[in-house]
């Protein structure tokens, strides 16, 4: 580990008592859902079979958050292959359940089913839009991927839980990847472009969209596209703009806000917030950016339904100081869901807790070191 800047500024004693009462919360919310997840009358087959392999009980030894350190870390193979019915908790029993699928480019890919997690989650993302530019009625664009993503389901609920409509452009992420590792770069370029074009069409076709999500990498082509065309995002009337990917770093967020967006919001018009997030976890809201910070973005996981760490790098159960750099661990805590502290493949820098997620975040994210080199980035 390593400290990025100085010493970080002690914590206010409003926000540490906000902090600890938040730790009962998670406390009391990680008590429940470990009793959900293990009970025989409402756990699901998966983990009711790996209680037999524990050396301890989840229903007497889980007593606070702390405790899922008992637990051996999450394995993402587990989500390969199925049946996928043994991850569905018995208490949900006869509900409708969707399968949501990450990776799958080569072999099989990870699958997490879900029930309504995804519209809770972005129900949470929702409450911290700002309706100035994210207007209540207003229609949306969803420039990502398609097919069996929860992404897509999940900003399309978003959209339909403010009282709009959303489009949608057809995307298939394990084609970019191919592309990328085949070294097709023309074709790439080009179906990079026809997933644009689909986008102009829809911005162009009189439909009254005002709020969109974007990759990055798709964000910038956009509007690249629309600059060939004469016109803008804020000019083809978008208002506000959500996005999340491995791209977005302080210097191409500055790109973004001062060049494409035409400064900060309140003189180019269009508001943008980053997110980070994943198929296990749901997202994470961003600390809002501004110049005065160096665009610095940090993350705060949607507490008490998830939880992130920064952990030392060679003891995963250790998290680092305020200002260190680690691993990012990641926790679900969800009726639908349990995840006991699975290792991402993300490094980033430990945040402080604040007024509004008066608990731990994570910036500065970036692909864990030790594998940065054989991660294939691709829309994202």
């Amino acid at each position: 580990m390593s400290l990025v800047e100085g010493a970080p500024a002690p914590i206010n004693p409003e926000v540490q008592a906000a902090a600890a009462k938040a730790l009962d919360q998670l406390n009391e919310h990680t008590l429940k859902t470990v009793h959900w997840h293990f009970s025989d009358d409402t756990g699901s087959p998966f983990w009711l079979e790996k209680k037999a392999e524990l050396n301890f009980d989840p229903l007497t030894d889980v007593k606070s958050f702390d405790d899922l350190k008992k637990f051996p870390h999450f394995e993402d193979e587990w989500l390969r292959g199925g049946p996928i019915n043994r991850w569905v908790p018995k208490g949900h029993a006869g509900k409708p359940v969707y399968v949501f699928e990450t990776g799958g480019t080569t072999g099989i890919p990870k699958s997490r089913m879900v029930i309504e997690d995804h519209w809770k989650d972005y129900e949470l993302f929702s409450d911290t839009l700002p309706d100035e530019y994210f207007p209540k009625g207003a229609n949306w664009l969803m420039l990502g991927p398609s097919g069996p993503r929860r992404l897509r389901l999940a900003v399309e609920h978003l959209a339909q839980h403010r009282g709009g409509i959303c489009f949608c452009i057809d995307l298939d992420p394990r084609w970019v990847v191919k592309l990328i590792k085949k070294g097709w770069m023309d074709h790439l370029e080009e179906y990079k472009k026809h997933c644009v074009d689909q986008a102009v069409t829809i911005l162009t076709a009189g439909h009254d969209v005002k709020c969109m999500f974007a990759t990055p990498k798709l964000l910038e082509s956009l509007g690249e596209a629309l600059e060939e065309k004469g016109t803008s995002l804020a000019e083809v009337g978008i208002k506000g703009i959500f996005s999340g990917g491995t791209e977005f770093t302080p210097q191409w967020t500055r790109f973004a806000v001062e060049e494409m967006l035409g400064g900060p919001p309140e003189e180019g018009g269009v508001f943008m917030t980053p997110t980070y997030g994943n198929t296990l976890m749901g997202l994470a809201c961003s600390k809002p950016i501004t110049a005065a910070d160096g665009y610095k973005i940090s993350y705060y996981a949607p507490q008490p339904r998830a939880v992130t760490e920064v952990v030392q790098f060679d003891d995963y159960n250790a998290k680092v100081g305020y200002g260190e750099t680690g691993r990012v661990k990641l926790y679900t805590l969800t009726d639908e869901f349990f995840v006991p502290g699975f290792m991402e493949r993300d490094e980033g820098e430990r945040e402080q807790p604040f007024e509004t997620y008066p608990w731990d975040g994570v910036s500065g994210v970036r692909p864990f070191h030790e594998l940065a080199s054989a991660t294939t980035v691709g829309v994202y």
